[in-house]
């Protein structure tokens, strides 16, 4: 399962970047892109994530996770298409083997929400 090595690689990367910030922010949402090209099942990396960030500074937070589709351009056509994943790569418009891929190879982070520990104070 090669999702619990990525979401070890994962939690390290924001390991990093949280031990870079003067606050040290409560971090509530991880929101990450993942290509379908990847081969990164979704709701395995979930609950690799859930497991993992138990009792460390990521407890509680929740993986978004965005997917993009595997997107091929055909020189030959001058066009996109979307390829069958496992079934067939080639255009379904004149057979070309799919030689450029536009999309559906991400992998990252898009974005993090945190909540500052911001206290009111009665004036």
């Amino acid at each position: 399962m090669h999702e619990t090595d990525m979401t070890r690689a994962l939690i390290q990367t924001l390991q990093d970047w949280w031990q870079s910030q003067p606050e040290r922010p409560r971090i509530t949402h991880v929101h990450l892109i993942v290509g379908r090209f990847t081969c990164v099942e979704p709701v395995s990396l979930e609950l690799a994530y859930a497991v993992q960030t138990q009792a460390t500074f990521l407890e509680g937070s929740q993986l978004v996770i965005r997917e993009t589709p595997l997107i091929a351009y055909c020189d030959a056509c001058q066009k996109d298409y979307e390829p069958e994943i496992g079934q067939r790569y080639a255009c379904p418009t004149c057979g070309s083997p799919m030689e450029e891929i536009r999309s559906g190879r991400e992998l990252k982070i898009d974005r993090i929400e945190c909540l500052s520990d911001v206290r009111e104070s009665a004036v």
